[in-house]
């Protein structure tokens, strides 16, 4: 399976239509486990790994960076740093945990040492802080890393609407480097997304990258009424199992069904076929489970199709 890239907004980067979310590595997945996962990822073709430095901070013991560091190591044993685009964030790593200029140039430093690169392709604001900090000085900080070469291009994660507005408006009128991509929390059973953010991305020409592309696992069908599942995330799945959740489960049983598929490959084939939306961002565990995820990119769903998970998926008014 070798599917077409696609060109993340209006930036330079090609980057293959699943990207491969790093928040399981050094967590649910130890080190070999992760270089199994990547290793299976990049022999599909996928160049687009997401990470942050506050992974996996909420692990006892762990400080965060854990996750960027298994990355690094990957990419220097496999020497394949140039032909993987890399995104990771900043602004959630305990004493490092807002956009201020100086944060922004310390993490910048921790982020590359741990990766073993000399550049990070996208560099997202983890969330908005929207405290005392201006805007400027935080677009003022991606900047000069622009300029300096230890990014790319900046963007945005977890932004309200009116505040990825204040940001683009901000960094135009200042001219400074903007906002290329929004990662926002956006699958068929959360559809915010499309009521404000979606608009704004489409008129301002940003990528959209959603995470928890599968509703933390719901959107697999394992979950299922009275069926015990085994998972970091199974409390925050199986809150979806409500009248909505089974009928969207139900259609994509029967959809994966049709398509000799799995229920978590049309879920996010519907999700990158939204509007703006360049590639979901999506993690596994294992390699096995990453084998289920990886038919999407080449999975085609009928305009029938999309509605009726559409359909079935729209929130009660």
């Amino acid at each position: 399976m070798i599917a077409a890239v696609a060109r993340l907004g209006k930036t330079d980067l090609d980057v293959f239509p699943f990207c491969l979310g790093g928040n399981t590595f050094g967590w649910a997945s130890d080190e070999t486990e992760s270089f199994a996962v990547l290793d299976a990822y990049a022999a599909a073709g996928g160049n687009f790994i997401d990470t942050a430095d506050a992974y996996s901070a909420w692990v006892h013991g762990h400080e965060g960076g854990e996750s960027e560091t298994i990355i690094g190591r990957w990419m220097a044993s496999r020497g394949n740093r140039n032909q993987m685009v890399v995104a990771t964030k900043v602004g959630r790593l305990t004493d490092l945990a807002d956009l201020r200029a100086d944060t922004i140039r310390t993490a910048v430093e921790g982020s590359l040492r741990r990766l073993q690169t000399d550049r990070i392709d996208l560099y997202y604001a983890h969330g908005d802080d929207d405290s005392s900090i201006p805007l400027a000085e935080t677009l003022g900080a991606f900047d000069e890393l622009v300029r300096a070469g230890k990014i790319r291009h900046a963007a945005a994660s977890n932004y309200e609407v009116h505040r990825l507005g204040e940001a683009l408006r901000t960094s135009k009128a200042a001219g400074l480097t903007p906002y290329v991509a929004l990662q926002p929390h956006y699958n068929l059973m959360e559809r915010e997304y499309e009521q404000e953010l979606g608009p704004l991305c489409f008129a301002g020409g940003l990528a959209c990258i959603p995470y928890f592309s599968l509703a933390m696992g719901f959107l697999t069908g394992k979950y299922r009424a009275g069926v015990a599942v085994t998972s970091v995330r199974a409390e925050g799945a199986t809150g979806y199992l409500d009248e909505r959740g089974i009928a969207v489960l139900a259609s994509l049983d029967a959809i994966s069904a049709a398509h000799g598929s799995t229920q978590a490959a049309v879920a996010l084939a519907w999700l990158l076929a939204q509007p703006t939306v360049v590639a979901p961002v999506a993690s596994a565990r294992t390699a096995e489970q990453l084998a289920e995820l990886l038919p999407f990119v080449d999975l085609e769903l009928t305009a029938e199709e999309l509605a009726e998970l559409s359909r079935a998926s729209r929130p009660s008014p």
